[in-house]
């Protein structure tokens, strides 16, 4: 139905030339990304999400950035990050930088604040990992407050003293924040504290697993007097012209990306069987138009979310890939979904 937003996001993984098969430069990448923004917006996608990584495998270090560059080409898509790493950054600057952002934009701009699943940006920011909770819980408060587009007297712990401060530029609207969160209880109560809707970020196992966490979100919203806002997932997902095609393009690449993570984290590598297994009942969307449109509807559906994000572009891929699947998506998949989900009377 139209009130379902969908979404793709990208973490900034360095695609693969198509006739090469080399890495593209950081530059290259870049410029490749903001394409695939221009893409996305005229296929009429909703939302276009950029992840903060500073690693190697990535090349979006700062997603406003290229975010500015993409509020000058396109018309409609939300603009917003997936996510911006709150805790080693200063929430004053943040604020200043997409404000900026949501005029450029004519109000697309949408920022996604969350802890961050990697932990470079603090030391490469100066900041100690022992502090990683109060950080946030700090700088959560102070953004809070900053996004009223009032004068703010502030005192803390980790960030600047304020007296009756005004930031500029000075929005005549409020800024369209969310938090990002990746299954911790905690974050859900916090993001109720503040009235901040929720993107789940699902990268495994049965989707439904999540539902109590949707669930604590009702009932801490209700807790703290906030609006209980409509929650949305994210996951990764291939989409080609077959199921096979797919299938293949996902296992050469998001494996290799799992299989990254998994070396630093102690996880062992991916196996086929896991693979397959994600594809069918968990959280890969791998196929087809058709066959991935079956699957986010039936998604949507079962857990009664109002936006669903695709993730593309995993472990890099071949440029046309990754253009194929925004293609795809665009062009087929959303509507087809649109379709299954006023067929199964999917309107609350």
């Amino acid at each position: 139905m139209d009130n379902v937003l969908f979404g793709l996001d990208t973490f900034g993984d360095v695609a693969y030339n198509d006739e090469t098969n080399k890495r593209l430069t950081y530059e290259e990448s870049l410029r490749m990304i903001v394409e695939e923004g221009k893409l996305a917006d005229k296929l009429g996608i909703d939302v276009l999400a950029l992840g903060e990584h500073h690693r190697k495998e990535y090349s979006i270090s700062s997603p406003d950035t290229v975010l500015a560059a993409l509020a000058m080409v396109t018309d409609n898509i939300i603009l917003g990050t997936g996510v911006t790493v709150l805790s080693s950054d200063d929430p004053v600057r943040l604020y200043e930088r997409f404000a900026t952002i949501d005029a450029l934009s004519n109000g697309r701009v949408q920022v996604m604040l969350g802890r961050g699943s990697f932990t470079e940006s603090f030391p490469l920011f100066g900041y100690d990992l022992k502090d990683y909770e109060e950080l946030f819980e700090e700088k959560i408060a102070m953004f809070s407050e900053l996004i009223k587009n009032e004068p703010i007297t502030w005192e803390g712990k980790f960030t600047q003293s304020l007296t009756n401060q005004q930031v500029y530029p000075q929005m005549s609207k409020k800024l369209d924040v969310q938090v990002g969160v990746g299954g911790s209880p905690e974050s859900i109560v916090r993001a109720a504290k503040y009235g901040f809707p929720v993107m789940l970020a699902i990268i495994g196992g049965r989707p439904i697993r999540f539902k109590p966490y949707m669930d604590l979100y009702k009932r801490a919203a209700a807790e703290f007097g906030q609006v209980a806002h409509p929650i949305g997932i994210h996951s990764h997902g291939v989409i080609a012209d077959t199921d096979e095609e797919a299938v293949e393009i996902a296992w050469n690449y998001i494996k290799k990306s799992m299989d990254t993570i998994g070396r630093e984290r102690g996880w062992g590598a991916m196996s086929r069987e896991h693979f397959e297994q994600e594809i069918k009942d968990g959280s890969y969307y791998v196929g087809s138009p058709e066959t991935v449109a079956q699957k986010i509807a039936n998604v949507i559906m079962e857990m009664g979310i109002k936006r669903f994000d695709l993730v593309y572009g995993a472990g890099g891929q071949l440029q046309k890939d990754r253009f194929k699947t925004i293609e795809l998506y665009g062009e087929k998949v959303i509507p087809r979904i649109r379709e299954l989900l006023k067929e199964g009377g999917y309107n609350d």
